[in-house]
């Protein structure tokens, strides 16, 4: 199940795992490398509005992408930011933090806001190969326990 904000960040192409209420995408537009969204499946405008099975869930999602992204991206910190001024459906921009620089795929992706706020507009934009590769590449990989 998918709703309007998961297709706009790609959906299905961008999807790397799911639980019973959320998806995990990749964020086309990658402010440091490893940046997801994390995209609620039930029809809520308001983080209010989640049912209890979705936030009890929200943990579940939170320790598959943090499996995910210690081994993928090796993050000293990681922001989960819940903007929603676009995209009305709720979600979280899922930001892993570090110092330097990390590579992938011909690209090199920095953390322009270490240590301090992420800078969203320093992103790179992901080619929709380079997109399909990562999210399946990390598909093979996402775990939830």
């Amino acid at each position: 199940m998918s709703n309007a904000t998961a297709v706009n960040f790609g959906y299905p192409h961008s999807m790397v795992g799911e639980t019973a209420h959320w998806l995990v995408l990749v964020r086309p537009k990658q402010p440091t490398f490893g940046s997801l969204v994390l995209v609620c499946k039930e029809p809520a405008r308001a983080f209010s509005d989640l049912s209890g099975q979705a936030f009890q869930d929200l943990q579940v999602a939170v320790g598959g992408i943090e499996r995910l992204l210690r081994q993928a991206v090796d993050y000293a910190k990681i922001n989960y930011l819940m903007l929603m001024m676009v995209d009305p459906d709720v979600h979280f921009h899922v930001i892993p933090r570090y110092e330097g620089a990390r590579e992938h795929g011909g690209e090199t992706f920095r953390d322009a806001g270490w240590p301090g706020q992420p800078d969203l507009a320093a992103a790179v934009a992901l080619s929709p190969e380079h997109l399909r590769a990562l999210a399946e590449a990390w598909r093979s990989q996402w775990r939830t326990a």
